[in-house]
């Protein structure tokens, strides 16, 4: 059977290639954008299957309009993308209270009010899959992206409670966790911290280290068709080769750290 989906942020990167997989393959979609007006040749090329709308994630009347809009239009709501988000860039003391607080509303909290607004008609249909485009970031953590790090880290929290609450409702949460992928991401939506001396020398470090060409965000929306045509999707998954191998280093890590300290956690225990 065809699927309806409601994707933010379908102007460009994941968003449009996710919207172009589901349509391509007959599904339907409500594609949203703050700029409806770059969701024009989806339209062109694919009629009344998308429905193109306005929205800024950060705005909860606008996410409520957004939604009904959806199911008046097509009366159901399969899969739910939350896509919409951007980078910030910027050591941590370099970052504004207020930047961190904008890519909280934005990556975070935004993905939060369309969760929370889409849950009444799955319960209500007895269905439905979220997904979240969280980030290898997500899991571990690198000089520089902290305030981004922090709304990926807390979406992933926030989750994985979710989807023991919704579970027993039919309803399945997924958090994608992609690598470097040839999306704007880093580009003209990032947003760069005013940048502190103290740094430059971190900088020049990481600038000089060899970099992975981004991969093709066409190929993670054919993955992510697998990902919402699986009979038991998971609660998460990686997207790219190079996270695959990191996240073993990083987890191994932190297995190795908490072993080495292992007597003095258990004498805090008193």
């Amino acid at each position: 059977m065809s699927k309806v989906w409601f994707i933010t942020g379908t102007s460009r990167g994941f968003g449009r290639a996710f919207a172009e997989a589901a349509l391509s393959r007959g599904d339907r979609v409500a594609a949203t954008a703050r700029r409806p007006g770059a969701l024009k040749d989806l339209v062109d090329g694919f009629g009344e299957a998308v429905l193109p709308l306005e929205l800024d994630v950060t705005d909860g009347a606008q996410v409520e309009a957004a939604v009904d809009a959806a199911l008046d239009r097509f009366g159901r709501l399969d899969v739910v993308v939350n896509n919409a988000g951007y980078g910030l860039f910027g050591a941590v003391e370099e970052l504004s209270e207020q930047a961190v607080r904008d890519q909280m509303e934005t990556n975070f909290f935004g993905a939060l009010k369309v969760s929370r607004a889409v849950l009444p008609a799955m319960r209500r249909q007895g269905a439905g899959h979220i997904i979240q485009i969280s980030s290898v970031g997500g899991i571990g953590a690198f000089p520089t992206l902290g305030g981004y790090h922090a709304s990926k880290w807390a979406l992933e929290g926030l989750s994985e409670s979710l989807a023991a609450e919704v579970a027993p409702a039919g309803i399945t949460v997924t958090l994608v966790e992609p690598g470097a992928f040839a999306t704007d991401w880093g580009g003209s939506s990032a947003v760069h911290a005013e940048p502190l001396e103290a740094y430059d020398g971190l900088r020049s470090a990481m600038g000089s280290r060899p970099r992975q060409p981004g991969a093709d965000p066409q190929a993670a929306a054919r993955a992510l068709l697998e990902v919402v045509d699986a009979d038991a999707p998971p609660l998460r998954v990686l997207f790219g080769a190079g996270p695959v191998e990191m996240v073993k280093g990083i987890y191994q890590q932190r297995l190795d750290t908490w072993a080495q300290w292992a007597d003095v956690a258990r004498a805090a225990q008193g």
